[in-house]
Order: structure tokens, then C-alpha cells, then sequence
């Protein structure tokens, strides 16, 4: 050790996404929002679980998401269909989206996510 080291607390370190969420503050801010950390659990509110798979994805795919279509509330937490433009091309009509589902814990944390459609923006669903 060099001198006066032993003084200075010792840094925790960070791995690249914590760093990120660090520079961000939505770690931290999803903590805040979810309570006083005392370790009891607290289900987030569908507009919140809404916000958290849009981030969340984003953070994993690189992408940002254009919508989310459907939020339900599931038995340990929440599940969400999140749009997301996956190539863009000329006309806009034909570029080539994708629907997600992502999963969150009861307090917003993305726990799984899955793509489960891909299709050109133009397309309309058939009716059932």
C-alpha cells in the first residue's frame, strides 16, 4: 500500500450496468419510489411497471421502445408488451418492429423477457 491509502475507505466496485444506473440514477430512483428499503416487499402500480419494462428493456436491447401496449398484473408481480422498432427502412410503413413481453418482480425489477411478434409497422391484426 502507498502511503496514507489505508486512510481512504475502500471504493465498491462496479460492474458496467451499475456504473450506468449509477450515472442515471434509476436504480436508485426505483428505490426510492418503491419505499424505505426496511426489506418489505411493495408491488409497484401498473403506470410505475409500465415505466420500469420500458427502462429496463431499453437498458438490454439498446433500443428504445416505442409503446407499451398491454400491462397486467400477474400473481408475483407484472408482465408487459413493449414495442420496440427493430429496423427502420424507407417508407416508415415497412420498417420492422417487434413486440416483447417482459416480465417484472412485485417491485418493478425485470425479472424475464421474451420477443414474441415481429412484424412491419404498416401491418394492421386480423380481426378475431
Amino acid at each position: 500500500m502507498a502511503a496514507g491509502e489505508e486512510d481512504q475507505p475502500q471504493k465498491a466496485r462496479r460492474t458496467p450496468r451499475r456504473r450506468a444506473e449509477a450515472a442515471d440514477g434509476s436504480r436508485e430512483a426505483r428505490r426510492a419510489a418503491k419505499g424505505s428499503g426496511t426489506g418489505e416487499k411493495h408491488r409497484v402500480t401498473a403506470r410505475r411497471a409500465m415505466h420500469y419494462a420500458a427502462e429496463q428493456l431499453q437498458e438490454l436491447l439498446g433500443r428504445a421502445p416505442e409503446s407499451v401496449s398491454a400491462v397486467t398484473p400477474t400473481s408475483d408481480g407484472w408482465q408487459a408488451d413493449v414495442e420496440v422498432l427493430e429496423l427502420e427502412r424507407v417508407p416508415p410503413t415497412t420498417s420492422v418492429m417487434a413486440s416483447y413481453r417482459v416480465k417484472l418482480d412485485e417491485e418493478g425489477e425485470l425479472v424475464a423477457y421474451e420477443r414474441i411478434r415481429r412484424y412491419t409497422r404498416g401491418q394492421i391484426d386480423k380481426s378475431r
